[in-house]
């Protein structure tokens, strides 16, 4: 699909359209030193977006039951705490109105509980922003391709005609399971070559460059 060719644009939330970074790390910190373990802000930022579950899992060899007392943990400082410390990308309000302008259906696809989703969105103004929002549910963290097919069938989306942006191979993955185009964003999350090694073809450094590929007027690519 060329840039621009899209009916239907889904975004990933966190490190896409929130930089919600410190409050994911600072509150993950937080959690963490209820075992009693020490972590720099900075070794904490592969926590923002992904799964919370699996990362503990992933970064500190947790089981899963040691892994879920962690998160709800780290909600503990979240929730009052950690979700207000975030803000919009720069741009991405003009963005989103850009593509209701031009007619495109846009939503969120996120693994981020879609209460706390709806409300940086409301309290930012741009939740008029998205036709559909699909985040995770109370029960706990929900796969990236459940919640873009869930989006897709909201908005009556053809596979052919969507596309995912997000910035984590999560996100790659759950585009490529659902057999959609993807956008990685080089501004979010994502460790240096983690999207390349995902299969990610095309990049958006920055918003600009995000418009240009979602409204036409140019793309980036991987070179092969």
């Amino acid at each position: 699909m060329g840039a621009g060719n899209w009916d239907a644009v889904l975004f990933d939330f966190d490190g896409t359209v929130f930089d919600t970074v410190e409050g994911i790390t600072r509150s993950v910190q937080y959690a963490l030193g209820k075992w009693g373990i020490e972590a720099e802000l900075s070794d904490l930022r592969c926590f923002a977006g992904p799964p919370l579950v699996d990362k503990f899992q992933e970064v500190y060899g947790f089981d899963r039951e040691k892994s879920l007392e962690t998160v709800a943990f780290f909600r503990e400082r979240y929730q009052p705490i950690g979700l207000y410390e975030s803000r919009p990308f720069p741009g991405i309000g003009e963005l989103l109105a850009g593509l209701q302008e031009a007619g495109k259906k846009t939503g969120i696809a996120t693994t981020k509980p879609q209460a706390l989703a709806e409300r940086l969105l409301s309290g930012s103004g741009m939740l008029e922003r998205f036709d559909v929002i699909c985040g995770s549910g109370v029960g706990g963290d929900s796969p990236k391709w459940k919640l873009v097919e869930r989006a897709m069938e909201a908005l009556g989306a053809a596979r052919e005609r969507c596309v995912l942006v997000g910035d984590t191979k999560y996100d790659a993955a759950g585009a490529q399971r659902c057999g959609i185009d993807f956008i990685g964003v080089n501004y979010g999350y994502a460790a240096p070559g983690e999207l390349e090694q995902a299969g990610t073809k095309l990049f958006a450094d920055d918003m600009d460059q995000l418009r240009a590929l979602l409204l036409g007027g140019g793309e980036k690519e991987t070179k092969d």
